[in-house]
């Protein structure tokens, strides 16, 4: 095993010694108690069963059958989620099979970030996360379940269930994903148009096109942002029916693949491998999910919502993890942003499998955690599912060679050396950058500031010809505090198209890129935020901001005591008056004043 891995993993466990031995406590004191419904009052047995079928109450109740609770996040407005109406049926009907008991215990909102992107709707999305994992928690909270199913597969959606599940860490849980919609319109192309409807160049009707031809069916969005990169790390968590991940929707293995949700948590509900999430998920677990990511280019997103899950967990990491190991972790994958291909191009070229399989025999991950599959190995991982002959899912060895290395490489040949993420600091704070998909001439930009309160200011600023130089956009109040920390991608096409015309340009801010950022260098996440006194809030126009990838710097470089002496600049009346008022958000007052720094994870419960 490679040595980073060891010090960043034996340092997490120190650093998380206290936290994570008082919730292990809390998690063996609700293991040892009786089963739900030999624990609960009559009447509290009778409100929980009522609905049953009584052959059901009968097996929960007098033959104490494994009773299972699904949380879903299912609806018919998000591609992503759509499939899910047919799952709980099917997940009962193979419960039945095995002698078991299923309910749906609740339902968790699942909104797109794609439909509310650059829209007020987008300030509610980070927080959703927290949202989600309280419904998980009201869902489980009914106490009579042996073990969980979570169904949801995108951007919060999927760590919101896993940070409600961390908190009833007593239940062996699987996640059951619903897979990608198949191919359309590559991302490159809808990336083109995008940037010409920016310069104007193709109307409303060529982009509606465009975009319309991307997305088009039931399932994931084929880029590997956010959601996508959910899915690669529940892989390398351990967390899915091993090679469930990019298997599309209405495929015929997909409905096997659900069915072996059923089989694997019954497995790790059994006394003789009795596998609760909480003992499984530990340091060594979230070190496997890092490296996922870092090996696969993977979201930024994740570097707070995985500090999030870490904590759920009692394990605490820091984005100093994240940059050291991305110092040493070979990059293995190149899907859009960080190439041309899609997820499904990724899958074919042998997905996660050829990954994990590669960073188990390279000594990047730990291969000595339990995992929910039949072995409980993460060795399963490294296999591929497909249908035998009587319609069973088995699987097989990966392949030794990439089926595209233009996609998939071995350790030994990776795209590059390092992983795609690099950590950033100076007086500015710290962020963090995605390099992997950034051109190298790119990593190092030096220009004048352009400061803007607002991603809409930046935006007229371009459609009135105002940016056509060298310049870092400066865009603040946009941290968790201030508005609930928006993605800004619609900030992407013009910027990319500014780049295009040979202007060195970057964008420094405290608020969220997509996890489809790309090519335009951008320090994002910047902590502290602005609104809670953060050095952004000192920066004036035309002050020069240093941006350098390569030595891992952010930098205003105004003299030291200009610079002290220089006040904050202050969110104005009507920015504060319209980030809490309208569609909702007044609701999110109170995650918004909570909500700890994006390094802390953006948590509202702590």
């Amino acid at each position: 095993m490679k040595q980073i891995l060891i010090d960043v993993t034996r340092r997490i466990q120190e650093r998380s010694a206290a936290t994570r031995g008082a919730y292990l406590r809390r998690v063996e004191a609700a293991i040892q108690r009786p089963r739900g419904s030999d624990r609960m009052g009559c009447a509290n047995v009778a409100h929980a069963f009522a609905a049953l079928p009584q052959n059901d109450k009968l097996r929960i109740v007098a033959e104490r059958a494994p009773h299972i609770g699904v949380v879903t996040a299912y609806n018919d407005m998000l591609s992503a989620h759509q499939p899910y109406e047919g799952f709980p049926a099917v997940l009962r009907d193979e419960a039945h099979k095995r002698g078991a008991t299923l309910q749906v215990a609740g339902g968790v909102p699942a909104m797109c970030d794609g439909v509310t992107q650059g829209l007020p709707g987008m300030e509610l999305s980070l927080f959703s996360r927290d949202n989600i994992a309280m419904g998980t928690a009201v869902a489980l909270t009914h106490d009579v379940f042996d073990a969980a199913l979570l169904l949801g597969v995108c951007d919060k959606i999927v760590p919101g269930l896993l940070i409600g599940a961390l908190h009833f860490g007593h239940l062996p849980c699987v996640f059951v994903p619903a897979g990608p919609m198949s191919s359309g319109l590559s991302n490159s192309d809808k990336a083109k148009v995008r940037e010409q409807f920016a310069q104007g160049l193709v109307g409303r009707d060529e982009l509606l096109a465009a975009e319309s031809a991307a997305y088009h069916g039931a399932g994931t969005c084929t880029f590997y942002g956010t959601a996508n990169s959910n899915q690669m790390l529940l892989e390398a968590m351990g967390l899915h029916v091993p090679g469930a991940a990019f298997v599309h929707p209405h495929a015929e293995l997909r409905e096997q693949l659900t069915r072996e949700a059923v089989a694997h948590v019954l497995g790790i509900t059994a006394k003789q491998r009795f596998t609760p999430i909480g003992r499984m998920v530990d340091e060594r677990v979230i070190v496997n999910a890092m490296v996922a990511l870092l090996a696969t280019g993977g979201s930024t997103n994740h570097l707070i919502h995985w500090v999030a899950v870490a904590r759920s967990a009692g394990v605490v990491i820091d984005w100093t993890d994240f940059s050291e190991l991305s110092h040493a972790v070979p990059l293995l994958s190149r899907v859009y942003p960080n190439g041309a291909a899609d997820v499904n191009q990724f899958q074919a070229a042998g997905g996660p499998g050829f990954v994990i399989r590669e960073l188990l025999d390279a000594g990047y991950m730990h291969g000595d955690v339990a995992t929910v599959s039949s072995s409980g190995t993460l060795h399963d991982y490294a296999r591929l599912p497909h249908l035998d002959g009587a319609n069973r899912v088995t699987w097989s060895p990966m392949p030794t060679a990439s089926g595209d290395d233009k996609v998939v490489r071995t350790a030994a040949e990776p795209f590059s050396p390092t992983g795609g993420l690099k950590l950033l600091t100076g007086n500015l704070g710290r962020s963090v950058i995605k390099v992997s998909a950034v051109p190298e001439t790119n990593h190092v930009i030096e220009a004048p500031a352009r400061v803007f309160d607002s991603q809409e200011g930046l935006l007229n600023a371009f459609k009135a010809g105002e940016l056509e130089r060298d310049f870092v956009a400066v865009v603040r109040f946009q941290g968790p505090h201030a508005n609930g920390m928006p993605e800004l991608h619609k900030l992407t096409p013009p910027l990319g198209v500014l780049q295009g015309k040979g202007f060195r340009v970057a964008l420094v801010t405290d608020g969220r890129m997509s996890g489809a950022s790309g090519k335009v260098p951008a320090a994002i996440h910047l902590s502290p935020e602005a609104l809670a006194g953060g050095p952004l809030g000192k920066v004036r126009d035309g002050d020069v901001i240093r941006l350098d990838a390569v030595a891992g710097t952010l930098e205003a470089l105004v003299d030291a005591a200009t610079w002290a002496a220089r006040e904050n600049a202050a969110i104005t009346p009507e920015a504060e008056d319209t980030n809490a008022h309208g569609l909702g958000r007044e609701l999110f007052g109170g995650m918004r004043r909570s909500a700890r720094s994006a390094e802390e994870g953006a948590v509202t419960w702590l």
